[in-house]
């Protein structure tokens, strides 16, 4: 079973899990999309940790197998940046939990996600939680990325 914990990435060795996981997770996005051009998919762990997130992690045996990181804006949106889960521990409800848990304690403003357009299987959880698509662009030629809101 796996539970909820902050994730400190001053830690080496959770900041070198979180960043292999990433690794791992974005890699079948990009296949799923079609993509390889993910931008987390050539980040350092380096650039990871200089990141001014905060991170929660869905931990098994003290590691991370699953995490969301986000940041509140100036004007109070909370932008969910990462949500990762590792391959092996896909459909077991992980990411689910991850946003109910950071909804719930972030509450006020509205909250931002963002996925590749093809990306159905993260489009279709973000919709049951009551994302609605605002639009779509393209960072870079052929990577579409498809940007949701949940207003509150």
């Amino acid at each position: 079973m796996w539970r909820l914990s902050e994730l400190d990435l001053r830690d080496d060795r959770i900041a070198r899990e979180v960043h292999q996981l990433g690794l791992r997770s974005y890699a079948v996005e990009a296949e799923l999309i079609g993509h390889p051009g993910i931008p987390a998919l050539s980040e350092t762990l380096d650039e990871l940790r200089a990141a001014p997130l905060s991170w929660l992690g869905a931990v098994h045996d003290a590691l991370p197998v699953g995490f969301l990181a986000w940041i509140r804006s100036p004007a109070g949106e909370l932008d969910l940046v990462r949500l990762c889960v590792d391959p092996p521990w896909f459909r077991r409800g992980i990411a689910r939990r991850l946003l109910d848990h950071v909804l719930a304690a972030e509450a006020g403003g509205d909250v931002l996600i963002s996925t590749g357009a093809a990306n159905e299987p993260a489009l279709r959880l973000y919709r049951s939680l009551g994302f609605v698509e605002t639009g779509t662009h393209e960072p870079e030629p052929g990577l579409r990325v498809t940007e949701l809101r949940l207003a509150r």
